[in-house]
């Protein structure tokens, strides 16, 4: 008897809130570690040790703000839904209105998001346009949906893809700066000998938990960060990259700058922030998640860029 992994989706939703308090309660815990027990007393001190915690709790503090500003976007922005009533502007009359039918029609009309074949959701009894999908957590559509991540309690998709990048690119800094900050610490866990040891026991062990938790978060972020420029680089997504009848090259790749543009915007001004300026979401119709050029319609001219 085959396996429904869908029954899990109401246990997943449940769990939303449940992993924000502990990601919340991760980045307490590194504070506490870092400023409090170590860094924080050494602001006191003066002279070169003073200069360097006063670098570090500055750069810490810095990543911790674009961080939690990038990790609330991804939680609260909408990843982009199919609006009401949505329907292709290819001529769909031919299916006399049954959606059914046209759904039936290919095989790609139902699997590949990247086809041009008028796609329908039996689920959300609507057409689907290009690169979305329907996602069994939050129970409808997503337009260009990546995947949906339990760690920000919803569904990563086109609005609020940059702010995901950005949030493991800044969870990567971080954690990468705590951990060389507390190595030397860390070291003292090791230390043979009562008289070099400096600090209390629960110091001590608070420490060597976050230097821990935080090395094995920076180089798990990092396989992620690395797949998802290579996604970014192809113009692709996660669902995309293992979808049975996807090919090899995208057929949305409009080579490096553009797929960038796509996800980040072209004012570089806002390229490290989790936002958009009015007139990149005016003049870039992708960042919307509903019109996408292929490779074929970028030979013909670009309208008002």
């Amino acid at each position: 008897m085959a396996w429904n992994v869908f029954k899990f989706c109401t246990a997943l939703r449940a769990l939303g809130s449940i992993m924000i308090l502990f990601v919340i309660g991760i980045i307490g815990f590194t504070y506490y570690a870092l400023v409090l027990v170590n860094y924080g007393p050494s602001l006191l001190l003066g002279g070169l040790d003073s200069f360097i915690a006063l670098l570090v709790l500055a750069l810490f503090h810095f990543l911790l703000v674009m961080l939690l500003w990038s990790y609330f976007s991804v939680v609260v922005t909408d990843p982009g839904g199919v609006p009401p009533g949505w329907r292709p502007e290819l001529d769909i009359e031919k299916g006399d209105g049954n959606e059914a039918a046209i759904a039936e029609a290919s095989p790609l009309s139902v699997g590949d998001s990247s086809s041009h074949i008028v796609r329908h959701c039996r689920k959300c009894n609507q057409y689907k346009p290009p690169r979305s999908h329907h996602c069994s957590v939050c129970g409808r559509c997503i337009l260009k949906m990546d995947h949906h991540c339990v760690w920000v309690v919803n569904c990563v998709g086109a609005r609020n893809y940059k702010s995901f990048l950005l949030f493991l690119f800044y969870t990567f800094l971080e954690t990468t700066v705590v951990a060389v900050s507390l190595f030397p610490a860390f070291l003292v866990f090791f230390t043979d000998g009562d008289d070099e040891i400096t600090v209390s026991l629960g110091s001590l062990a608070a420490t060597f938990i976050a230097f821990i938790l935080n090395i094995a978060f920076a180089l798990s972020v990092l396989g992620f960060l690395i797949m998802h420029i290579m996604l970014v680089a192809r113009n692709t997504t996660t669902i995309e990259a293992y979808e049975k009848y996807t090919t090899p090259n995208s057929p949305y790749d409009l080579g490096r700058k553009a797929n960038f543009e796509q996800v980040f915007g072209r004012d570089k001004m806002y390229w490290f922030v989790p936002l958009y300026t009015e007139e990149d979401m005016k003049r870039l119709p992708a960042l919307g998640g509903l019109d996408f050029r292929s490779r074929l319609e970028e030979s013909e001219p670009l309208q008002s860029l």
